[in-house]
Parts: C-alpha cells; sequence; structure tokens
C-alpha cells in the first residue's frame, strides 16, 4: 500500500467554538490542522485530516444524561495515528468511487433520498460503505477503511471529555439534528403492554441545561455550519448517522484497548455512532453508540466517513 508523505503536510484552517451548559457560546477561535487531498478525479477532492495518535477515556460516565448502559464501562484506549474525512462521505464523492469497478458488491450511482451534490450520501448498507473504502483504495493505492468505534470516539470527542465536543450541551445553531421535543400521546396506549421504563431524556430536542431549537428534517451540505472540533472534523454530531466497522457488542466488558475494531461472529449488527438529522441530541452524544443490519438497512438518516491508515 501507498501511504501519504506526512513530511510537509499542507494545513488548512478551521473554526472551533465551545458552549456552557446553557448553549451560550463562551469562545470562538480559529486553529490549524494537517490533511491531504485525495484526487478522486472529475474535479472531486477527499480531503483527509491527520489525527495524532493518544490515548483516552472511551464511553461516558454512568451519570451523563442519555447513557443507557451501552457506553460503559469506560475505559483507556490507546489509538495509533491516522487520516479521517473532514466530512461524511458526500454524493459527489459517492458517485465518483460507486463508478469504479466493482470488488465485491454492486453500488447504486444514486441511493441518496435528500439530493446533493454536497450533501452527505445516505441510504448505504454497511456492506455498501466497505465496497465503497476498497474501491477507493484499489484506486488510490492507499488502505481506506471505516473507523472502528474507538477511533470514531477518539477523533470525535478531540481531547474533550463532555457531553459533546463543543462542551455540556449542543445547539441547532451548531449541528443538524431533531431540536424539538417529541410529544406523545399516551391516552390511546395499552399500559399493559408497554414499558414505561425508558430513558425519555432520549427523546428531548434539548439535552442538559441546554435550550430546545429547529427540526430540519433533513440532511444539510457538510460543513453547513462551518465549525470543526479540535482536530478539524466538521458534523461529527448528527447530519447522518455514520457506519463503524465493529460488530455490536452491549457494552465495553471485553472490548479491545488498543483502538481496532471489535468484531466477532456472534454478533451481527454493525456499529453507527454520530446520530443524524432525525435524532435527538442525547443519541447524537460522542460516546453515543447504536446498532443496525449491515446489509438490508438502507434508510435516509445513514450515511459514513472514510479512514485512511498513516503507516
Amino acid at each position: 500500500m501507498i501511504h501519504y508523505p506526512l513530511a510537509n503536510l499542507p494545513c488548512f484552517p478551521f473554526e472551533l467554538v465551545t458552549v456552557d451548559a446553557q448553549g451560550k457560546e463562551t469562545s470562538r477561535y480559529t486553529q490549524q490542522a494537517q490533511f491531504f487531498p485525495e484526487d478522486l478525479g472529475n474535479g472531486v477532492i477527499l480531503e483527509m485530516v491527520k489525527i495524532p495518535s493518544g490515548t483516552f477515556l472511551m464511553g461516558s460516565p454512568a451519570m451523563e444524561e442519555g447513557n443507557t448502559g451501552y457506553e460503559s464501562p469506560q475505559h483507556q484506549v490507546t489509538v495509533k495515528s491516522f487520516f479521517m474525512g473532514k466530512y461524511p462521505i458526500t454524493q459527489a464523492q459517492w458517485q465518483v468511487v460507486a463508478a469504479l469497478p466493482k470488488i465485491s458488491t454492486k453500488l447504486e450511482l444514486h441511493p441518496s433520498h435528500f439530493e446533493g451534490a454536497n450533501r452527505p450520501v445516505e441510504k448505504v448498507s454497511w456492506y455498501d460503505a466497505v465496497e465503497f473504502c476498497n474501491r477507493l483504495s484499489r484506486k488510490t493505492g492507499r488502505q481506506y477503511r471505516l473507523p472502528s468505534e474507538a477511533e470514531w470516539e477518539y477523533a470525535c470527542r478531540a481531547g474533550t471529555t463532555t457531553p459533546f465536543h463543543f462542551g455540556e450541551t449542543i445547539t441547532t445553531d451548531l449541528a443538524n439534528y431533531q431540536g424539538t421535543d417529541l410529544s406523545v400521546d399516551r391516552t390511546d396506549w395499552d399500559t399493559e403492554e408497554i414499558d414505561w421504563d425508558i430513558d425519555e431524556t432520549l427523546y428531548k430536542g434539548s439535552y442538559g441545561q441546554g435550550s430546545l431549537g429547529i427540526y430540519r428534517q433533513e440532511t444539510t451540505p457538510v460543513g453547513s455550519f462551518g465549525v470543526a472540533n479540535d482536530f478539524g472534523l466538521y458534523d461529527m454530531h448528527g447530519n447522518v448517522s455514520e457506519w463503524c466497522a465493529d460488530h455490536w457488542h452491549s457494552d465495553y466488558r471485553g472490548a479491545p484497548q488498543d483502538g481496532s475494531a471489535w468484531k466477532s461472529n456472534k454478533y451481527y449488527s454493525r456499529l453507527l455512532r454520530g446520530g443524524s438529522w432525525c435524532s435527538f441530541p442525547a443519541s447524537c452524544r460522542s460516546g453515543f453508540r447504536s446498532n443496525d443490519d449491515p446489509g438490508s438497512l438502507r434508510v435516509f438518516s445513514i450515511g459514513f466517513r472514510v479512514l485512511c491508515e498513516a503507516a
């Protein structure tokens, strides 16, 4: 495999924002990150941001709002350096790669429900995403793949330990998610068949002490909010949920501590991270994890971003 030269990588500037517990902006500043541009052809570029190696605390505290237990126990993970897509894969990027010769799986050129060259691709299965990575690897000679969920969370947190990389809460001025409460009329429900022991924070349009916002009911073009995390990655909270390489496990007991994907033939579902345009904010947290069918599931809230191995 061909690895991109790590010396003299170009840099790009980006803006960061932090908010307080009420969602009020407390700081806004500019910094730089290294990246390399992957020329996909047809004038389409894939920007891959350098993520430094490091050790972090994966998972969420037991008392963090929205933690249903899937995010426990917290544990130290050490991650090697890698490159990650600045944005989720866009429809323009998808169409170039999907037109390349098939390796294992046929790819539709125009799978997305919300059409737009700079919107994230969606309605792609886990196997579709893997096929995309394999075709991209063959074209470029570099090793592209889906991130492990440890790599994804490390990249999302970017050194933070708060529920969001922005801080203790999130606002719809900074991300695309369902910022309105779910209104449910339970008067007609058969209460004998309902399990009332549910975490209702998962269905709130606000998080913590933050305020309600808006519900756009669609994806937005990548990078629309103009703010990244400390590594220079955009849209890590909301817009589209992102496939990861791992098989689903209901908690972290026995999880790898080296950043590798956790795989087991016993578990069929694959990991999803980040939440989407139709997720409530509790489901967009850095530590939130969910799962779904890797083969047949193609819905308009799920996309992915790619990782390129650094060495």
